[in-house]
């Protein structure tokens, strides 16, 4: 029988022994994704090397379909795959393992992603597996109820028996009566709208597959968070009411290409700190300030700095 141990139960079970599995996805619900095709995930468990049942295992398969593979014969997955993956990570755990609530709001707070590019598995063939080595941390909890407030998640991926990367970062969990409270006047859905007519970057700049996957517009000198397509298969798989913070790692990724004249496109490494939610009205202002191998960027709105970071390449 297993014992308890913190928040979870310790002690190896036949589940925790048996090869990890690239068969079939986990249930979208569990992930936040209406579409199948975005769920990453394809096998969860806990370890059983994990003294006190804080460390997991999961297995994730990377499309060459995917909407964020590069179109132009190179054979490396866009840096966004490693950051999509956590979040999943980060949704999936805290619902599986720490009884969140499936109507729970999980926002991030923080993010960091590293690559090692002599690493970097080739996407030769329909879909890469990689394994996830994870560890979560600074569980907090509700002092009335127990119940998990925010979690902290660190993550090693590895393809073919080589780590190539490191990810984590930190996310608060709110009910449905927090979150509208937190969210007062902004709790319904409006989707982004296509600025048309709005000037856009040189997509051959900024290392894109196609103007649909644009998320900067241009207001004369000033560069705002403004997404081509309302609709994209991948920013927008699902209704939210504010930008995800996906969109703003690549806005800033773009932001980097077109302030470096494209010569930065594709970061090896980066921060997302977010201090405030970033809403789709009145676009957000992004600055950004390359300096040989970083940017640093920050997002401004409303006369307040939302969110900031910085994007390291080699």
């Amino acid at each position: 029988m297993n014992t308890t141990v913190g928040d979870a139960p310790i002690g190896g079970t036949m589940e925790d022994l048996r090869p990890l599995s690239w068969s079939r996805t986990v249930a979208r619900e569990m992930v936040h994704r209406d579409s199948v095709a975005e769920v990453l995930l394809t096998d969860v468990r806990r370890s059983a090397w994990s003294p006190d049942g804080a460390g997991f295992e999961a297995a994730a398969s990377w499309s060459r379909s995917h909407p964020t593979f590069p179109r132009d014969g190179a054979d490396l997955h866009s840096p966004l795959m490693i950051v999509e993956t956590l979040r999943q990570l980060g949704i999936y755990i805290p619902l599986r393992y720490f009884d969140v609530a499936p109507t729970a709001h999980l926002l991030i707070t923080d993010l960091f992603f590293e690559i090692d590019p002599s690493a970097e598995p080739r996407a030769l063939f329909g879909a890469t597996a990689v394994i996830c080595a994870v560890r979560a941390s600074d569980v907090r909890r509700a002092a009335e109820d127990g119940s998990v407030t925010g979690l902290r998640l660190d993550v090693s991926f590895s393809a073919h028996g080589t780590v190539f990367a490191q990810a984590g970062g930190g996310a608060r969990v709110l009910d449905g009566a927090r979150y509208e409270a937190v969210r007062t006047g902004r709790t319904h859905f409006a989707a982004p709208e296509s600025a048309i007519g709005r000037l856009r970057p040189d997509i051959r700049r900024l290392g894109v597959t196609g103007a649909h996957d644009v998320v900067l517009g241009v207001d004369g000198g000033t560069l705002l968070v403004e997404p081509a397509d309302p609709r994209h298969p991948f920013f927008f798989d699902h209704a939210t009411d504010h930008v995800p913070g996906i969109i703003l790692l690549e806005a800033a990724r773009q932001a980097a290409a077109v302030e470096s004249r494209g010569a930065l496109l594709r970061p090896t490494g980066g921060r997302l700190e977010a201090a405030r939610f970033v809403e789709y009205s009145p676009p957000a202002r992004i600055m950004c300030v390359p300096y040989h191998g970083i940017c640093v960027f920050r997002f401004l709105q409303d006369g307040e700095q939302k969110a900031f970071g910085v994007l390291r390449y080699r």
